[in-house]
C-alpha cells in the first residue's frame, strides 16, 4: 500500500482540525478529496508533506509500509511525496530551470546517485515540457515571478513530471484556471499516472473530475471522511451540494 492513514487527528494553534480520518491509496490508483471551506482538506495535505505548525494528536501515516511522522519535509520529498500547491510562491532570481537541476540533484544525492550530466537533464526537461504545454521562454524565467495563474499551476505539473514522485498530491491545482488551462494541467496528470505513484486530487468541484478520472471520490466534512464512492459520488455532489452532508454520517 502507498499510503495508509489510521485515525488521523491533525491540530491547528490548539484547535482540531482533523478529526479521525482514515485513508489508503495503492498505487495505479486516483484518490478525489472533496468538500466545502474550512473541512481540513489543505490541512491533510499539509499533515502528510509535513509542514510546520500542523501538530499530529493522534493516528499515524504510513507510506510505504513506513511511519513517516518524524521525517523531515525534506525526507518525505526525497522518498517521493509531491504537494501541488494551492497558491505556488515566487522564488525572484532563480530560474526555472536552475531549480529543477538543483531540486533532481538533491535527490539524487539523497539516494547515493551522481548528479545528472547536462545534456540528460536538459533532454528530460524537453520530454516533459510538452506534458503541460510550456516554451523555454517560460523555463528560463524567474520559479513562478509574473507568472499567470494557469502560468503557475502548469508550472507545478512540469515541476512534478521531471520528479517523478510515487504520491503526487494536488491541492486545489484547478483554483483559478479557465478552461483551457485545466485540460492542459489535467492531461499531464492523465499522462503521468502509472502503475508506479498514486495521486491524491483536492477540489471543490467536479469539473476537474471531468478530465481527471478518479478511481475513488472521498468527502470530507468536519473534519472526516464521511463518504466515499466512485466518479458518481462527484457529480451527485454537484447536484445537491454539500447541505445534505449534515445530515448523520451514514455512507
Amino acid at each position: 500500500m502507498l499510503l495508509n492513514i489510521k485515525d488521523l487527528h491533525v491540530s491547528i494553534d490548539g484547535k482540531e482540525i482533523i478529526k479521525g480520518l482514515n485513508l489508503s491509496i495503492n498505487k495505479g490508483e486516483i484518490h478525489a478529496i472533496m468538500g466545502p471551506n474550512g473541512t481540513g482538506k489543505s490541512t491533510l495535505a499539509a499533515a502528510i508533506t509535513g509542514r510546520e505548525g500542523y501538530e499530529i494528536t493522534k493516528g499515524e501515516i504510513l507510506y510505504n509500509g513506513k511511519s513517516i511522522l518524524d521525517w523531515t519535509p525534506d525526507q518525505r520529498a526525497n522518498e517521493g511525496v509531491f504537494l501541488s500547491f494551492q497558491y505556488p510562491i515566487e522564488i525572484p532570481g532563480v530560474s526555472m530551470t536552475n531549480f529543477m537541476r538543483t531540486a533532481m540533484n538533491a535527490k539524487r544525492e539523497y539516494k547515493n546517485l551522481p548528479p545528472m550530466q547536462a545534456g540528460e537533464f536538459l533532454k528530460k526537461m524537453e520530454e516533459k515540457k510538452k506534458l503541460v504545454d510550456i516554451n523555454a521562454k517560460m523555463t528560463n524565467r524567474s520559479v513562478n515571478e509574473g507568472f499567470s495563474g494557469g502560468e503557475k499551476k502548469k508550472n507545478e505539473i512540469f515541476q512534478m513530471a521531471m520528479l517523478e514522485p510515487e504520491l503526487a498530491i494536488l491541492d486545489e491545482t484547478d483554483s483559478g484556471l479557465d478552461i483551457d488551462a485545466l485540460k492542459v494541467v489535467a492531461n499531464g496528470v492523465n499522462q503521468l499516472k502509472s502503475e508506479d505513484n498514486g495521486f491524491l486530487v483536492i477540489t471543490h468541484y467536479q469539473r476537474l473530475l471531468d478530465y481527471i478520472i478518479p478511481d475513488f471520490v472521498h468527502v470530507m466534512f468536519e473534519g472526516r471522511i464521511v463518504k466515499s464512492g466512485g466518479k458518481g459520488l462527484a457529480l451527485e455532489l454537484e447536484e445537491k451540494g454539500y447541505e445534505w452532508l449534515k445530515e448523520p454520517y451514514a455512507g
